[in-house]
């Protein structure tokens, strides 16, 4: 059976590699993809991709009625395709498919860029090793299971791009498939989220190229790179020449607010982004390792091209924090090179003898493997301290996440010594997969346990009231977008200054934060009635307050 596994080297074989990227990815990334309520900006892809099923336009999507001009389309469109494949327009977990799956392609092309950049009588281990760091690393788990894809499909497509060009220079023969390959998906990455792949993954990583002084194959596909770019500016620029074609006027204000907005939105300080290593999750200690460059450069250079990656890593990260406007899931393109440097580390460790260890990897791994048992063996106390209703201490859930733990902790316990290293890195694994395949559930109890009881969700509110689904709604004040998703319908906006009455016919449904005919303007009141039917409540808590749903009728 062993032999079958694994290797005479004893690595697991190709296939095997492949079945263990498979499970990590298809429980870190699929399993309970419903769970989470929805986001907001899940919510505004939601939206928009619900009014193209509706019969909106493909090419000049909208959200709530109105133009949706501010993000490239190429999210909205996967999930309009979802909709039309399956005809569900609500379930969260089939639409957040797509971006889950745009996650595995993301670590699927790092593992075929990893493998052109590590040497070649490596025979793909390290490469392997990345991609797995990369698949069980919180950031891209965190990312790819939200609806909200923009990030994950530009980073995808990029990095797919960056692939074909580095085999495209690696080649013996002038070919001009990968570079075309690669222009492509440069395409696909700005109709995702416009030049944000190309100034937070291509660039930092050319520099990184340029770095590490390789201008003859650059020079020698001069030309086959300008194709590239060439190729993939046509793409990206079909899109926002048609808007632009047809909605000069809308598209120039949205360009100038979308440009506003990295400097006056979401602005955090230049440092902001310094605590990088804690989004690679539970590598996170070989992570700030590997960034030493005493310690890390010898152990790994045989096996990553070390500095290569710690520059593409630093330029990185100094681009990102040059912009003003931060938030945690735009550091997604620095997991790429962190999992390249955690992956050189680790097979430094799982290839040396540990009697040829330093007193600095010894005192590492066993500090590591103190942590991953600390970890394992107070989650099931946690659990009872949190007292979730579905993982009571009667509840057979309950005891299978305990068994497993405490077998964490014993496989750990038994590795230490000459396997300490294997026991870490696939105790790290294994606790990923546990805590996505069996804590995912809990989830939303988790999120909901501090709620105030007696909450009306609009959810509930929609589904209880036929009206609701039947009739014409409108708003008078502004919808969140999360609303207007839970409506399951457009809900204009009507203003409330106009003496004349802005309803075609009645009676219709209308949502406001007050109610009965203390929501509408007096003027109208000579012609209409109105009569509160129900609430809900905006949030988590009751403080928070309500929004109610009134039924407009003739008087």
């Amino acid at each position: 059976m062993g032999d079958t596994l694994f290797t005479a080297a004893g690595w697991p074989r190709s296939w095997v590699r492949w079945v263990v990227l498979g499970l990590v990815l298809g429980c870190g990334l699929f399993v309970e993809l419903g769970a989470p309520e929805i986001g907001l900006m899940e919510a505004r892809n939601f939206v928009a991709a619900r009014e193209i099923h509706a019969g909106g336009s493909w090419l000049l999507p909208t959200m709530n009625g109105e133009l949706r001009l501010a993000k490239p389309p190429l999210p909205t469109w996967l999930v309009a395709g979802v909709m039309h494949l399956t005809g569900s327009t609500t379930d969260l977990g089939l639409l957040r498919l797509p971006s889950a799956i745009g996650a595995c392609l993301l670590v699927v092309f790092f593992w075929l860029l990893a493998r052109q950049l590590t040497p070649a009588h490596d025979e793909g281990r390290t490469a392997w090793l990345a991609a797995l760091v990369l698949a069980s690393s919180l950031l891209l788990l965190t990312v790819g299971r939200d609806g909200n894809g923009w990030d994950v499909y530009t980073y995808c497509f990029s990095t797919g791009a960056l692939a074909a060009a580095v085999r495209g220079l690696s080649q013996a023969r002038k070919e001009w498939g990968w570079f075309v390959l690669g222009g492509l998906l440069l395409g696909l990455s700005a109709l995702s989220k416009g030049p944000v792949g190309l100034y937070g993954l291509v660039l930092p990583f050319s520099i990184a190229y340029a770095w590490k002084g390789d201008f003859a194959a650059l020079r020698k596909y001069k030309w086959h790179l300008l194709l590239m770019f060439g190729l993939g500016l046509l793409v990206a620029a079909a899109w926002p020449a048609y808007v632009y074609l047809n909605h000069a006027t809308e598209a120039a204000q949205v360009a100038e607010a979308e440009s506003t907005s990295w400097v006056n939105r979401h602005v955090k300080s230049v440092w902001y982004y310094l605590n990088f290593p804690v989004f690679t999750g539970l590598w996170a200690l070989a992570a700030l390792c590997a960034l030493v460059w005493p310690f890390a450069r010898r152990r790994s250079q045989a096996y990553v091209p070390y500095a290569f990656a710690l520059v593409w890593a630093l330029v990185t990260i100094l681009l990102l924090s040059l912009v003003p406007e931060k938030k945690e899931r735009y550091l997604l393109p620095v997991m790429l090179p962190m999992a390249l440097l955690v992956a050189g580390l680790l097979r430094y460790w799982l290839e040396t003898a540990p009697q040829h260890f330093k007193g600095a990897d010894v005192w590492l791994l066993r500090f590591w493997a103190v942590v991953l048992g600390l970890l394992v063996l107070t989650a099931p106390v946690a659990l009872l301290v949190l007292q979730l209703p579905s993982f009571s201490v009667g509840s057979l859930r309950y005891w299978v996440f305990a068994t497993v733990c405490v077998a964490l902790a014993v496989g750990l316990w038994l590795s230490a010594g000459k396997h300490l290293a294997a026991g870490v890195v696939a105790c790290t694994t294994l606790i990923v997969v546990t805590a996505t395949t069996l804590l995912m559930p809990a989830y939303p109890e988790w999120r909901r346990r501090r709620d105030d009881a007696g909450l009306r969700r609009q959810s509930s509110v929609v589904a209880k009231h036929r009206l609701l689904r039947i009739l014409p709604v409108y708003s008078l004040s502004p919808m969140n977008v999360k609303w207007v998703w839970a409506a399951g319908r457009v809900v204009p906006l009507v203003s409330s200054a106009s003496k004349s009455l802005p309803f075609r016919k009645l009676p219709v449904v209308m949502y406001a934060a007050q109610r009965g005919e203390v929501a509408v303007p007096k003027a109208w009141l000579k012609q209409l009635r109105v009569v509160t039917i129900d609430s809900f409540n905006l949030s988590h808590h009751h403080a928070d307050g309500k929004w109610y749903v009134n039924m407009v009728m003739k008087r």
